[in-house]
């Protein structure tokens, strides 16, 4: 087991602003977890952080199956123990390479199962390594769509469309922090989430067919500031445009709403509800 000074974990680094972010911790000197799907663009990313003097290390996961996102926590368990900072960056966009309604390997609807379950699922996996630290901090990546979620239809199959998905699934990574934050009060684990800027320069806002309006540095600082920030020492449970912190969407703040969905997510993903909670990583829990 490695034993380093600051590990963070960035999903979905090997392309945009995961990819700023992730070497710009890495210039800092903190260790980088590099998350992605595609081997050769996770590695060109640690040759370059290498390069510049830095230190990474790849774990390949493909977001759309709950078993491999359990695969990749089982691994990041295995070689550290400690976590200072999670960044749920990984996601998909209103179409992409992904146009009109799939269902992910699990068979749930793939921008709800990519964009929030998977995040939820590792979060909940690591906590024992966030925990390790006298501060940690979780960092979800969300946006300033959101759309409540529909709790007769989750998975959309009445009405589709892309841009509803998404906007869905963002929220609910809100209202997952919003959650995370209240259970981990005292812990010194904090969660915020934060819309990091409009139509950054990327290819999923060049998937969807729009024009960038934000350049992937402005976003990436953003992100940064959430993750390190001095000024974010003890705070949690918020939601920022930017730097700004201001409201979400107000089904963030029902409890009630809150409440349906912890149930379904941990439902979804066979996990036992916290106060059960074992770490999920054993025999005893369920896969699906």
């Amino acid at each position: 087991m490695i034993a380093a000074t600051r590990v963070a974990l960035v999903t979905g680094s090997t392309d945009g602003v995961g990819r700023y972010v992730a070497g710009r911790l890495a210039a800092l000197g903190i260790k980088v977890l590099v998350h992605g799907r595609d081997p050769a663009r996770a590695e060109s990313l640690v040759r370059a952080v290498r390069d510049s003097g830095g230190s990474a290390q790849v774990y390949l996961a493909d977001f759309s199956s709950l078993a491999a996102v359990r695969e990749m926590a089982r691994a990041v368990h295995r070689d550290y123990d400690r976590l200072d900072i999670l960044i749920n960056n990984a996601g998909i966009g209103v179409a992409g390479h992904y146009p009109g309604r799939h269902e992910s390997m699990d068979g749930h609807e793939l921008r709800f199962a990519v964009n929030y379950l998977a995040g939820f699922l590792l979060t909940s996996l690591l906590l024992p390594r966030l925990q390790a630290p006298r501060e940690a901090r979780v960092v979800n990546v969300s946006s300033v769509g959101q759309q409540p979620i529909d709790f007769d239809d989750v998975m959309l199959k009445r009405g589709y469309s892309g841009q509803r998905a998404y906007c869905q699934s963002k929220l609910a990574q809100i209202m997952f922090t919003v959650d995370l934050a209240e259970e981990l009060a005292g812990s010194g684990v904090t969660a915020n989430a934060l819309h990091p800027a409009t139509y950054m320069d990327t290819k999923m806002v060049h998937g969807d067919g729009l024009t960038a309006m934000s350049s992937v540095a402005q976003g990436g600082e953003a992100i940064l500031t959430l993750a390190l920030g001095a000024e974010l020492v003890r705070r949690s449970g918020l939601y920022f445009d930017g730097t700004n912190a201001t409201r979400a969407n107000r089904q963030a703040y029902d409890p009630a709403s809150r409440a349906r969905l912890r149930q379904l997510s941990f439902d979804l993903v066979g996990l036992p509800q916290p106060k059960d909670r074992t770490g999920g990583l054993g025999s005893g829990s369920k896969e699906r």
